[in-house]
């Protein structure tokens, strides 16, 4: 065989041996493409911060994509139940987790309360307002002839309906009732505040915390209104992913970034 030959005959051997090799590559990179590596979490607003944080981490350890949504954990109840796709839903209150499980949405085994959080009463930063929350206290006076207190929409929000509790309780809804900003979310109801065209406003501690352009002007007795707790649990469509993630938030490295946030141990 002339040296001529044999090169043209170990050309073709190695194009067809090139050629097979890109379709086992290009095999695994479509099956690659369809494992699912990610996962959709629905998430309560007051959580935008530090499920940021613990995304990541889970992602570090896991190689699994994160992809959240963020809204009121009434309007995401909701969407589930419409048949939006999603693998965890992590909610700022019991009833709307209730919700969805009455309706079989929800893996029964992987829904665990988190941690808690706390009420409190916020003004902007420059403020100088001054209140003792106490039984009896007047939220009126301080929001002067026009002024109007900034929280969640009580038929729906959860830290509206904590704020309708504690406000009750302490004697002070009747009055502050007609005057409220009913904000769509936590994080809307915080941004009246912050930028200076709500007076006052009802939201958790972490989110005071995480915006240095208001700040805590009283804090609500625990006992005026049900425990703020956050419980998350995988769908009923959810991927094994999405357990992984569900099982992830409650353990060590997530707490220790809970903590750092502002957040409490669930009780």
């Amino acid at each position: 065989m002339s040296f001529s030959s044999l090169r043209s005959r170990l050309a073709v051997a190695a194009a067809l041996l090139a050629f097979a090799f890109s379709g086992v590559a290009s095999a695994a990179q479509g099956a690659g493409a369809d494992t699912g590596q990610s996962i959709v979490v629905f998430a309560a607003a007051s959580l935008a911060d530090v499920l940021g944080e613990i995304d990541k981490a889970f992602t570090a350890r896991t190689g699994i994509e994160v992809k959240a949504s963020f809204a009121a954990s009434s309007v995401l109840a909701r969407q589930i139940e419409s048949g939006a796709k999603a693998d965890v839903l992590f909610s700022a209150d019991e009833e709307w987790m209730d919700y969805l499980a009455q309706r079989n949405l929800l893996q029964p085994r992987s829904r665990h309360d988190v941690v808690g959080n706390r009420l409190v009463l916020i003004a902007p930063a420059a403020s100088k307002v001054k209140i003792a929350i106490e039984p009896g206290f007047s939220v009126t006076e301080a929001l002067g002839p026009n002024g109007r207190l900034a929280t969640g929409d009580p038929d729906s929000v959860p830290v509206g309906k904590y704020a309708q509790a504690a406000l009750t309780r302490l004697g002070a809804w009747n009055a502050i009732a007609p005057r409220l900003v009913r904000a769509e979310n936590v994080r809307a109801a915080l941004a009246y505040v912050a930028r200076g065209e709500a007076p006052l406003g009802i939201v958790y501690a972490t989110d005071a915390q995480a915006e240095k352009r208001v700040k805590v002007v009283g804090m609500f007795p625990a006992d005026s209104h049900p425990p703020i707790l956050y419980p998350v649990a995988a769908t009923a469509a959810a991927t094994a992913n999405g357990m992984k993630f569900a099982e992830f938030v409650r353990g060590n490295v997530s707490r220790d970034i809970f903590i750092e946030y502002g957040f409490e141990p669930a009780r």
